[in-house]
């Protein structure tokens, strides 16, 4: 565990974002390290496992609220809209993590070699979840970093270390979950189809009517296992990932409130101005100012020569 700290220090220091957050070359890798407890951080999950390293961070995903620490994996099993706070980090003992995006394709693959019953096919599965850690993700892990330092190995040895990392997740307590994902006939794999949708068409009406038929769903049974799943409506899902990409826009690229709005499919500026406080507590304007300040804050001291 120790060296798996001191690799994901030393690659979050070179390469990490204002937000503490790396992407890594090696396709579904990335990691997190932060030095101080963070705001509220708004963003889409796809299906993935992250695993705590340091620290703690609170989430809530959808009506479930927890927090997970050091030695935890923490399970979203779906296409989310999460909140995130690091609540417990330091300068002497940041907080770090690990989290790799789960390839549904290879869950499949790997269930259908291993005989167990079929998943309860629900909708109520739970999205987040978290156990200890298992040696094996762990060192399935620790071979991932390792590619970093041999990108030219990365392309041949990482499918490997991906499927192997899947086949422990299937054999260990987060399963059902997993196999409920991978059953293309389960609730959660059919709606997975209809956020898909969601998802590339984001600026756009998309009839209800047409995000049932995705999932084989009549609009009522839709409406209600979707509900079930993610604890918002799909008017309300698609409101989220409207808000949370203008704020990307404003934060990343430069975009005033006004431009932010029109890209991602408002034709109103002030209903935009009303939908965003309630998400995010502040107005669009204020709340960008504040957070580029913060980020200048956080950047500033790394930004010395010591030349």
């Amino acid at each position: 565990m120790n060296s798996l700290k001191q690799a994901v220090r030393a690659y979050t220091s070179r390469y990490a974002d204002n937000r503490g957050m790396a992407i890594t070359p090696v396709p579904g890798l990335r990691m997190m390290c932060l030095k101080a407890p963070s705001g509220d951080l708004h963003s889409v999950y796809r299906p993935l496992i992250c695993l705590v390293l340091q620290g703690a961070k609170r989430l809530i995903v959808g009506n479930e609220e927890r927090v997970f620490s050091s030695g935890q994996s923490v399970l979203v099993s779906a296409d989310m809209p999460v909140t995130g706070r690091v609540v417990q980090a330091s300068q002497s003992e940041p907080y770090l993590a690990i989290a790799v995006e789960l390839e549904v394709a290879l869950l499949r693959e790997l269930t259908a070699h291993i005989d167990t019953p079929r998943p309860q096919r629900t909708s109520e599965m739970p999205t987040l979840f978290a156990v200890d850690t298992e040696a094996a993700l762990l060192d399935c892990a620790s071979r991932l970093m390792h590619l970093l330092d041999r990108p030219e190995a990365a392309p041949l040895l990482s499918p490997g270390i991906m499927r192997e990392l899947h086949y422990w997740l299937l054999s260990g307590p987060h399963s059902d979950a997993l196999r409920a994902l991978a059953d293309p006939d389960s609730h959660a794999s059919r709606l997975a189809a209809a956020i898909t949708v969601l998802r590339a068409e984001y600026q756009s009406r998309v009839p209800v009517e047409r995000l049932a038929a995705e999932a084989g769903m009549s609009s009522t049974s839709f409406h209600k296992h979707f509900k079930h799943m993610t604890s918002l409506t799909p008017g309300q899902y698609q409101k989220r990932l409207r808000l949370i990409e203008a704020r990307r826009l404003m934060l990343n690229e430069g975009f005033s409130a006004s431009s932010a709005a029109f890209e991602v499919g408002y034709e109103s500026v002030p209903q935009f101005t009303r939908e965003y406080g309630r998400l995010f507590q502040k107005p669009p304007k204020q709340d960008a100012l504040l957070a580029r300040r913060s980020i200048e804050q956080r950047v500033s001291p790394l930004t010395v020569s010591t030349a």
